[in-house]
């Protein structure tokens, strides 16, 4: 498949799913952090899992940073247009290059305008967050400040609400909102377990923070990396949809 229709099939399926995925009260999911260009950890990821019983949700941030990032981006692309209801794509900050530019960008700076264009398209049709009936929340950064989780839906790429999520980070301590740190939201304790109760979720699986601690909050907020560009280690989540999930040792942490 030529480049332009990958991204126009893509798009067009992109177009009929919702921000917020609800994902069904059966089998499993697997969680997969950030995968910037390691197209290697996205194909091993999708051979071993993609299969029943299993949904895989990968949690942004395809490009940038990694060897290839357009091999891994366009091959995830295939895939969700293959397996439309197995496969996932969640919007991360690197996705959102085309509203709130970032640094490294050499994917974006590597295409000519019009097909910084066709991705961009194709990127702001992304889902932001997706949830389970058993108590699990995954995006890929911070949780946004709404009513409902239902409201997700309504979120545009570049508002405060979409920042919050593909650019937020979380702080190990009892506050709240704790500023901007180089234009990432940085939110505590108070704010996760308000938001979270909020939401009747239990656990948030995220990626986005490298340099945060991978459990947080009473171990009820898990943070994954599954591209080698940022540590040596791949990590993914797997979580039994038919299961309660109250916090991380509910859930399979695996490194792949």
């Amino acid at each position: 498949m030529d480049p332009k229709t990958l991204l126009q099939e893509a798009e067009n399926i992109l177009a009929q799913q919702p921000r917020l995925i609800d994902l069904p009260p059966h089998g499993k999911v697997v969680f997969v952090g950030d995968t910037h260009g390691d197209l290697e950890a996205s194909e091993q990821v999708l051979r071993y899992y993609l299969k029943k019983p299993y949904r895989i949700v990968f949690l942004g941030d395809y490009v940038d940073r990694g060897d290839d990032s357009e091999g891994n981006i366009n091959y995830l692309l295939r895939m969700k247009i293959e397996h439309p209801e197995e496969v996932f794509l969640l919007s991360g900050n690197h996705e959102g290059h085309m509203v709130k530019e970032l640094r490294p960008a050499d994917f974006w700076d590597s295409l000519l305008a019009d097909e910084r264009a066709r991705y961009g398209r194709v990127f702001s049709r992304l889902p932001l967050c997706a949830t389970s009936a058993n108590g699990i929340m995954a995006l890929h950064g911070a949780l946004p400040e709404l009513n409902s989780l239902e409201e997700i839906n309504r979120i545009e790429t570049g508002d405060s609400d979409w920042d919050r999520i593909v650019w937020g980070d979380f702080v190990e301590s009892d506050g709240d909102l704790l500023g901007d740190l180089w234009g990432r939201p940085r939110f505590g304790g108070g704010y996760f377990n308000r938001l979270m109760e909020r939401y009747q979720k239990n656990i948030l699986v995220r990626s986005h923070q490298p340099q945060a601690p991978s459990l947080m909050f009473q171990k009820r907020c898990i943070t994954i990396f599954t591209s080698q560009a940022y540590l040596p280690i791949r990590t993914i989540v797997i979580v039994d949809l038919e299961k309660e999930i109250r916090d991380a040792g509910d859930v399979l942490i695996e490194r792949i």
